[in-house]
């Protein structure tokens, strides 16, 4: 009978800790809130145009072009705002604040970014890192402005 328990307990904690650390997929993490010219956001391989309103997932990328921008609202409050030629990844999100679990991790290949912080970095800064080509940028404020080259 305590072998019974001790399975039950074990099989608990797995589904437990799974259930902390995956996102579902089908959930969006944010939106597109405006849009100036056009950019795309691929998902899961499919590529579409960018209509305000639009959702964002984790492991979107989002590309705006020439002459284009525009801004992307998390559900933690988040914001960005993408400049022309821009290329970012949405790499990681997690916003369980009932659980106390928050992170932001975003990938920026090209171009300029605003960033805006919202919940996450407000609850746990250490959890927000934004990667560049050259360097990771980790949040100790509320905003700042990249801008990243292309590596060849």
């Amino acid at each position: 009978m305590k072998a019974w328990y001790g399975v039950v307990g074990v099989l608990a904690w797995c589904a437990g800790l799974a259930s902390a650390q995956s996102v579902d997929p089908e959930q969006p993490v944010g939106r597109i809130k405006t849009l100036t010219g056009q950019a795309t956001v691929t998902t899961a391989s499919q590529t579409s145009p960018v209509s305000v309103g639009l959702p964002v997932y984790q492991g979107s990328v989002i590309a705006t072009g020439k002459a284009s921008s525009l801004g992307v609202t998390f559900r933690d409050g988040t914001v960005l705002a993408l400049g022309a030629e821009t290329r970012l990844t949405v790499e990681d999100y997690l916003y369980n604040p009932n659980q106390n679990q928050y992170a932001f991790g975003a990938q920026l290949a090209k171009g300029s970014l605003n960033y805006i912080s919202g919940a996450i970095a407000k609850h746990r800064p250490q959890a927000v890192q934004v990667k560049t080509p050259t360097a990771v940028i980790g949040v100790r404020g509320t905003q700042f402005v990249v801008r990243a080259e292309e590596v060849q």
